[in-house]
């Protein structure tokens, strides 16, 4: 371990036009919510239909929510509020807590949207073999290696920047820590951990954005000449799948594969990954899925149906009290208004159909 003599470091990364801050600042909380929220959604929908909760598919869509979710906490909230405070310093402790945390949820990620598409592969090229092979059991198994995989690879990064001495600057040209940028800062010569940081990042990402491709490609020939209504519903499964992958891998690939470049495309492609792809992964697995998009529907019908009850309860009761007070029988007004309630139930149920 490194004999550090710094306490904090600084973000250059962040514009000094308040102008600029406060659009950047509202561009970023904007996809924070929307992160935040839409994992959460789908986390909700997935465990109130039973139905999408047997699915392995969908069980590991869950998983890849919950890890966004923890992915857009880990520089975003800071970076809001240096964007609104003006503040650009991270403690050296918070700074490695960050760049673990980057890599743990960052490396999970990756391994899970790998299992994915063996789910996928499995599902539509071996598919009298796809219950026995994705019971629910081995997909625990499978997510705790990715989980355990990721904890692993964040543990790494950790270590190889730890043992680095840092004795003077400080000053980090990004909007967070990363590796890249802090092993930069070190006072030795940081060459060979530059290739190790390209061989477990780097190569991470690579070899498991080749086996996705792989994967997919080998799902797009078995569904060639096959494009049904279950083979339409594949792809369409398999094309969201690409779709977050590409959003996920491309911006890594430019920033891990090349050993410690420093450019403006780094930067941006750093911004995309922890900021802009958490929020975008919701939306394209809800709009892009015509289950969860169903079930979406079902469970705003029931909402709206409980509403609709609730308020009809309180007309009802409403209306007996003012019989009574006027010496009225309320009975022929209670059936009047309980005809009325089910009859906006009636086009309640037929709206939903």
């Amino acid at each position: 371990m490194n004999a550090s003599k710094v306490t904090e470091f600084t973000f250059l990364g962040l514009p000094h036009s308040w102008p600029v801050q406060l659009f950047l600042f509202v561009f970023v909380l904007a996809c924070y919510t929307v992160a935040l929220l839409g994992n959460l959604l789908i986390v909700m929908i997935v465990h109130a239909d039973p139905r999408l909760l047997q699915s392995p598919m969908y069980f590991l869509l869950t998983n890849l929510s919950i890890i966004d979710a923890g992915l857009s906490n880990v520089a975003v909230p800071m970076m809001l509020a240096d964007l609104l405070s003006c503040g650009r310093t991270i403690s050296f402790g918070g700074c490695m807590a960050q760049l673990f945390f980057l890599h743990f949820f960052g490396g999970s990620e990756m391994l899970v949207l790998t299992l994915m598409a063996y789910d996928r592969y499995v599902a539509i090229c071996q598919p009298l073999s796809y219950s026995t092979t994705m019971n629910r059991l081995h997909c625990i198994k499978l997510l705790a290696s990715c989980w355990i995989g990721g904890l692993v690879h964040s543990a790494t990064q950790l270590v190889l920047i730890l043992r680095l001495p840092f004795c003077g600057p400080n000053e980090l040209d990004n909007f967070f820590c990363d590796v890249q940028q802090v092993a930069k800062l070190a006072c030795t010569n940081t060459y060979i951990t530059e290739i190790l940081v390209v061989a477990s990042s780097g190569l991470l990402s690579l070899f498991s954005f080749v086996i996705l491709l792989i994967s997919y490609g080998v799902i797009l020939v078995t569904l060639r000449g096959h494009f049904n209504e279950s083979g339409r519903k594949a792809l369409s499964t398999c094309s969201s799948h690409l779709t977050v992958v590409s959003l996920i891998f491309v911006p890594c690939l430019f920033v891990y594969l090349v050993p410690f470049s420093s450019s403006s495309v780094d930067k941006i492609a750093s911004a995309f990954y922890t900021v802009v792809t958490p929020a975008l992964n919701p939306i394209v697995y809800t709009l892009r899925n015509k289950e969860m998009k169903d079930t979406m529907g079902r469970i705003f019908g029931r909402i709206v149906m409980v509403s609709v009850a609730a308020v009809g309860v309180q007309v009802v009761n409403h209306s007996i009290f003012i019989s009574l007070e006027a010496g009225h029988t309320p009975v022929r007004v209670l059936l009047d208004d309980i005809k009325k309630i089910i009859l906006m139930g009636q086009v309640m149920v037929s709206s939903l159909d």
